[in-house]
């Protein structure tokens, strides 16, 4: 049955944005987590970073999902509810529903609401027969009631794209929870983690030669201009990302070029040359190391697989034990 018109059942606020930003401008260190880079620009920047020749991690991951799509469907049973955290443009989704069955549901949750729609309903297009329920919500926040309708289907979290990395493994882990929560005793978790590689691969990832990163990373401070109307200099501050090996993430920065200050809603930040706000943070891990991860959140491991050259992984979890695991290439 074709489901109705998308209508967002929540929209992230501006007054959670300008509490996030002050906050983390009166923190030592600076940070503002990277949930708010994604408004409309911000996400039509972030799939031109998944185009540029040093981001590897879209392609592999898609190519793995293109080679076993059908395997992991069947995994996670083709009649499930299908519930897709941070769906963005969803432009890996359909290798996963194209092997679903018609009375099957797709529910895309992305905090970028134009985002949202207009994948839902490029997708709903593609795939008419899928109910489809978009979810314009923060999923660190996720309102698990607005799904429970679909309770008597399995539910299956699908987290592509190693977004689990912006989290601290602390984090990932109370996420990991929440998620075991929300799916409930025998659903599942597809998620994509990126795996760790030599650190000139990592670095050149997230500093791509086009400057798309640079432009993303420098676009949370537009955002603070338009929305909440700081005064800044958004010139006076440099992209800076690079892989710290100790503790095993890139780290993203906005770098201040010079003493300057920010000032918001009355406040003002002063700021020293070279200080800077912590933006991102993207975890990498080994196949063992996610795994003993996920065991540490409840989840079971049934399946993994990765490219040839094991730059990037995607697990099949399950909240039940008793499924085979497998490995796959």
């Amino acid at each position: 049955m074709r489901n109705e018109s998308p209508t967002p059942a929540q929209v992230l606020g501006e007054d959670d944005f300008l509490c996030s930003v002050r906050e983390g401008l009166r923190s030592r260190p600076r940070s503002i987590p990277p949930k708010y880079f994604y408004d409309a620009h911000g996400s039509q920047l972030f799939d031109l970073i998944c185009t540029t020749p040093e981001y590897y991690p879209t392609r592999t991951e898609t190519a793995i999902l293109e080679r076993h799509g059908a395997e992991m469907a069947r995994m996670i049973d083709t009649s499930s509810t299908l519930i897709e955290l941070g769906s963005g443009s969803a432009i890996k989704t359909p290798l996963i529903l194209q092997h679903l069955a018609h009375d099957a549901v797709y529910v895309p949750i992305d905090i970028c609401e134009p985002h949202l729609l207009n994948s839902t309903q490029r997708l709903q297009t593609r795939f008419p027969a899928l109910k489809m329920q978009p979810l314009c919500a923060d999923y660190h926040q996720l309102p698990g009631h607005a799904i429970k309708r679909h309770a008597g289907r399995r539910q299956v979290v699908f987290f592509p794209g190693s977004t689990i990395g912006n989290c601290t493994p602390d984090e990932a882990v109370q996420l990991l929870k929440r998620v075991a929560a929300l799916v409930g005793p025998g659903g599942g978790l597809l998620i994509g983690v990126d795996a760790k590689k030599s650190t000139e691969t990592l670095n050149a990832a997230y500093n791509d030669a086009a400057g798309h990163t640079a432009a993303f990373n420098r676009n949370l401070l537009t955002r603070m201009q338009s929305e909440l109307g700081a005064q800044l200099d958004v010139d006076q501050f440099a992209h800076h990302a690079y892989y710290n090996e100790t503790h095993g993430r890139i780290e993203m920065h906005l770098v201040s070029r010079c003493k300057q200050a920010i000032r918001l809603n009355g406040e003002s930040f002063e700021f020293d040359e070279g200080e800077s706000i912590h933006t991102e943070n993207s975890y990498k891990y080994t196949a063992q190391e996610f795994q003993q991860l996920a065991r540490t959140a409840g989840w079971h491991l049934q399946s993994t697989w990765h490219d040839a050259h094991e730059l990037f992984n995607v697990h099949y979890l399950s909240q039940s034990a008793v499924e085979p695991l497998k490995l796959a290439r």
